[in-house]
């Protein structure tokens, strides 16, 4: 598929629908299923899907109760396979809301490649692919897997040019769609112009959009893990931010702000109950009131222990973050992940897990504390730094601010393999096992902040009788899949 960000000057404003319009035909041709997409027909079939199978109205009635749904990731290359995964995972491992998510060949838009996948597992008789091939199995397939099964269905999926996967999906009954234009470049991609994601994810956001124009929400979700490795909360915090901003310009009404697990409760409940706060107040500020904010919790993102009981030991420490932080979903591990793609039925497990702990903590409020909030206003204040600055760099312009704070570093996401990110953060647990920052790089910082997370480091050190060091980082990287939150303490 062809870009024509050269002639649009690239800025955060809602885009015109004949502009949106323009480009459509030059995205559906970049497969034969895009043929498929009648959007005015798509409008009338969401329009028709039960209240009950729509993501936000679930969101909605979750974040009024105050109560954590469980989502988890699955996908596989057929379409029968796949629709008997998910029903699997919604009947055996009571998930509240399905995903699909997708194959690596789709996330490139190598719908070739993916083909033979598709192909060559059919032929073999088990799937071959590492998730659902949603582009090449077209709008009518996708109808059968989200019209089959009872609960709302997501795509989740890691694609920086997501705009055919957009048209299909959501034509295909789906009312949900995870990512953003920083969050699925930076920390997935190497060489990829961040100005080239900006611009695909506005159309994303622009046709989201019109959707709502017509009565239908679909749910957006940034995708708040990023690496997935030490990220400080401020870090996923300011481009959760960023992006519902952006999806919010184009029309987008209903975002999920994620955030990924570090490990330690009381930052990972301040965490989810800051990020809420912020998105909420951000989007206020710059006029979009009436967009509905939840959160989702996921559950670690690093390396699992190879242990099957150990590995439930992860899952439930996560839900219990989930459920104590009030997050309105939370995304469920397996006790697999140490060894590649789980099966159905170890999947379930980290489902049942996980509902059995937020069933057991949903009338509890035992973090309430002034620990957990003074660790929410320190999240807090080093957020705002960041966004302010990024502000300021745009003069105003949060996509513009946001192309400058990643080129100088003012934004920097730990070990993304992004030839765009400065790369100069360097996160480290402190004595407590909380996420600090060992050397700060470029981030808008002022000195009462650095001292803060300078002297965390300092009492980890003395405890452990060593420097404050880089190997601090190395060993909190390989901790967990060891047995422990914080390194070299095993």
């Amino acid at each position: 598929m062809k870009h024509r960000l050269g002639n649009k000057k690239l800025e955060n404003k809602k885009w015109d629908e004949d502009y949106l319009h323009s480009l459509r035909k030059e995205v559906l041709e970049g497969w034969p299923t895009g043929a498929g997409v009648d959007l005015e027909e798509a409008f009338a079939y969401q329009k028709a899907i039960p209240e009950e199978k729509n993501f936000s109205k679930k969101l909605q009635e979750a974040d009024k109760k105050g109560i954590t749904l469980i989502q988890p990731r699955a996908g596989v290359a057929l379409a029968d396979e796949h629709l008997e995964l998910l029903k699997y995972l919604e009947d055996n491992g009571n998930a509240d809301l399905l995903p699909s998510t997708i194959d690596s060949y789709t996330r490139h838009n190598k719908y070739t490649e993916a083909q033979v996948g598709i192909d060559e597992s059919i032929a073999k008789g088990r799937s071959l692919l590492n998730g659902f091939p949603a582009v090449n199995h077209g709008v009518a397939v996708c109808r059968k897997i989200t019209s089959t099964v009872k609960s709302p269905v997501q795509v989740r999926h890691g694609t920086p040019d997501a705009r055919l996967l957009l048209e299909i999906t959501i034509a295909g009954g789906f009312t949900s769609y995870e990512g953003g234009a920083i969050s699925y470049n930076i920390p997935y991609s190497k060489s990829i112009p961040l100005e080239q994601t900006l611009y695909d994810w506005q159309y994303i956001d622009r046709l989201i959009g019109l959707y709502e124009e017509k009565g239908i929400r679909i749910n957006r979700e940034p995708f708040g893990p990023l690496t997935g490795t030490l990220v400080p909360p401020c870090i996923s915090h300011a481009v959760a931010i960023i992006e519902a901003l952006l999806a919010a310009e184009q029309g987008t009404k209903c975002i999920t702000a994620g955030y990924g697990q570090c490990g330690n409760l009381v930052q990972d409940v301040a965490a989810i109950k800051s990020l809420k706060r912020l998105t909420k107040q951000y989007l206020e500020n710059a006029g979009y009131g009436d967009v509905l904010v939840t959160t989702v919790l996921h559950q670690w993102m690093g390396g699992f222990p190879a242990n099957e009981s150990s590995a439930y030991g992860v899952i439930s420490l996560g839900a219990t973050a989930a459920a104590l932080s009030k997050a309105t979903k939370v995304i469920v591990k397996t006790p697999h992940e140490a060894m590649g793609i789980p099966t159905k039925e170890a999947n379930a497990g980290g489902l049942l897990a996980t509902k059995q702990v937020v069933n057991m903590l949903k009338d509890q409020s035992i973090l309430n504390t002034k620990e957990v909030e003074l660790e929410a206003l320190q999240i807090e204040k080093e957020t705002n730094a960041i966004l302010s600055k990024a502000l300021e760099l745009g003069e105003g312009d949060i996509l513009i601010g946001a192309i400058k704070a990643i080129e100088l570093g003012i934004i920097d996401i730990p070990y993304a393999p992004s030839k765009y990110n400065a790369d100069k953060l360097f996160p480290a647990r402190d004595n407590d096992g909380a996420v600090r920052i060992l050397e700060t790089g470029n981030l808008p910082f002022d000195a009462e902040t650095k001292e803060f997370h300078a002297e965390k480091l300092k009492d980890r050190a003395k405890i452990e009788n060593r420097e404050v060091s880089i190997n601090m980082a190395i060993d909190d990287i390989y901790a967990v899949s060891n047995g422990v939150l914080i390194g070299g303490r095993q």
